[in-house]
């Protein structure tokens, strides 16, 4: 039986990091609602509450039954997960009149109690919190303090329960996975056998119990997601697996040909349907990016339902959905970050079970499974790539011209990128998230190319670098390349005359500019 640690979510943004760090320890885990704790799961080893944006004190405040599992298991609170175990068991949160964010140094701590086993004196922990925990509950003593917060972290003397007030999944609580470490796998025993290589025998293992001798229809769209489940649902059923490509005109400059070789060289079934034509004529005149979004996406699901129809055997439709997908379309504040076109079940037309391989996996386990599965580098490490592809990174209207443009100026950018070598040997496309070129065909700015005056259009080059997506912040790109590729741009690219690049982070913007 496999174990997992319960994370309950009470809607904190950094919830997903919390996820992502119990994964980094070798251990499942499951993100649920604060209040879907499950009964009697006998997989079940630890707790963990996380942070929240309300106040203890708001009418509309989630609360849990925390019976249900303390006592029974360890548990840790993390921000609002401590002030609400406190609150409900007889401790004081109140507002003290000032927020305490940012960095913030234990000045004492219990180097006794294991929660901080092998912490630095001084160690500098994240606060993100408006309340504080001005009295802990009667069985409760506290076990780290900094400069302003007395009840930084305190402990249960009755049952194995553990909180803190600051925040131990992000970057800048510099002990914080060394917490999670102990609380996860000497605390709650963890016996560390979440792996890529256990993942991949597992799931062979239950698609063949799943899916028998049946076929399987899936829908490649070129990026990571997809093509990792592609080939582990390869490695499962082989032959009875069918892929669709569908190139809607608008992908990276020679990716269509360059993918469907890649996926040859996989062994993939794969049919490439080249259906340009369609997605350029019901674009025509366009301008509103939402309304972009919808055409293509109505545009994909005809042309990909009706070469699925002639498949008559198939019984199930495959899709490359991961966790962050599941979480993110299911936010308990009833505000919905970000919809996926691959979440919420399938087309009431399509007479198919749903197969979702992936669905327990985050953005960079997918990566760690399709290396165990030994597929190429360049297909793994691919960055995400917008599901309507460069007709949300063209501003108005989209037509070929600009697409040809917009491809040339990218294929610059991006090549240039796989081929700039940084100081420890990786290319500087492995050190950014997400990169892309935006083209502002609502602009045109004046230049002057050789004796002539130009009256083109300019180029914005976007790079981020983020670990979920979730917050992002702008790469700072060495000067150097951004001279090269800035040259070779205006040189090259037949309507471009201006180069400019975005500094903008996520939150206020977002990635995509549309």
């Amino acid at each position: 039986m496999q174990q997992k640690i319960i994370i309950l979510d009470f809607g904190s943004q950094t919830t997903q990091l919390i996820g992502r760090r119990v994964r980094e320890l070798d251990t499942f885990c499951e993100i649920l609602p604060y209040n879907k704790f499950p009964k009697d799961d006998p997989a079940v080893i630890g707790v963990i509450l996380s942070g929240s944006p309300y106040s203890v004190h708001d009418p509309e405040a989630f609360k849990v039954d925390l019976s249900q599992f303390v006592g029974k298991y360890p548990v840790l609170g993390i921000c609002y997960g401590a002030q609400f175990i406190s609150y409900a068991n007889g401790g004081k949160v109140e507002q003290t009149g000032t927020r305490e964010y940012g960095r913030a140094n234990l000045r004492q701590f219990d180097k006794e109690n294991p929660l901080f086993k092998g912490f630095e004196d001084d160690s500098q922990v994240w606060m993100s919190h408006g309340d504080t925990i001005t009295a802990i509950p009667s069985d409760c003593h506290v076990i780290a303090s900094t400069a302003d917060v007395r009840f930084a972290a305190y402990a249960s003397t009755k049952y194995p329960l553990w909180a803190v007030q600051f925040h131990p999944e992000v970057f800048h609580s510099t002990q914080g996975t060394l917490l999670l470490k102990n609380f996860v796998v000497d605390i709650c025993k963890s016996r560390r056998e979440w792996s890529a290589a256990s993942f991949v025998d597992s799931t062979v293992v239950d698609l063949k119990a799943q899916l028998g001798d049946d076929r399987v229809i899936l829908g490649l769209s070129g990026g990571v997601d997809s093509s990792v489940c592609a080939t582990l649902l390869n490695r499962a059923i082989g032959k009875n697996l069918t892929c669709i490509f569908v190139d809607h005109g608008m992908l990276r400059k020679n990716e269509f040909k360059k993918v469907m070789a890649a996926y040859e060289g996989l062994g993939l079934n794969v049919i490439g349907v080249d259906a340009s034509e369609k997605f350029f004529k019901d674009l025509e005149g366009v301008t509103d990016p939402e309304k972009k979004r919808k055409i293509i996406g109505r545009d994909f699901v005809e042309v990909f339902n009706a070469e699925a129809k002639k498949i008559t055997d198939a019984k199930w439709l495959a899709q490359g959905t991961i966790y962050p997908d599941r979480i993110e379309s299911l936010s308990i504040t009833g505000m919905t970050i970000k919809s996926h076109h691959n979440v919420g079940g399938l087309p009431k037309e399509m007479k198919l079970q749903l197969c979702e391989p992936l669905q327990w996996l985050f953005k960079d386990e997918v990566r760690r499974v399709g290396n165990q599965l030994g597929m190429p580098e360049r297909l793994i490490k691919r960055h995400p790539f917008p599901g309507p592809g460069l007709a949300v990174r063209i501003l108005g209207d989209i037509t070929r011209e600009k697409v040809r443009i917009l491809q040339d100026a990218d294929d610059i950018y991006i090549e240039n990128m796989h081929n700039y070598t940084m100081p420890d040997g990786t290319s500087l496309y492995d050190h950014v998230w997400q990169a892309g070129t935006v083209l502002l065909s609502t602009i045109r700015s004046v230049g002057v190319m050789g004796d002539e005056r130009t009256y083109e259009h300019p180029v914005a080059l976007r790079a981020v670098t983020s670990q979920d997506a979730m917050t992002a912040d702008w790469a700072h790109l060495p000067y150097d390349f951004m001279a090269k590729v800035s040259n070779e741009i205006i040189n090259k690219v037949k309507g471009v005359n201006r180069v400019c690049y975005d500094i903008s982070s996520k939150p206020p913007s977002t990635i995509e500019w549309e």
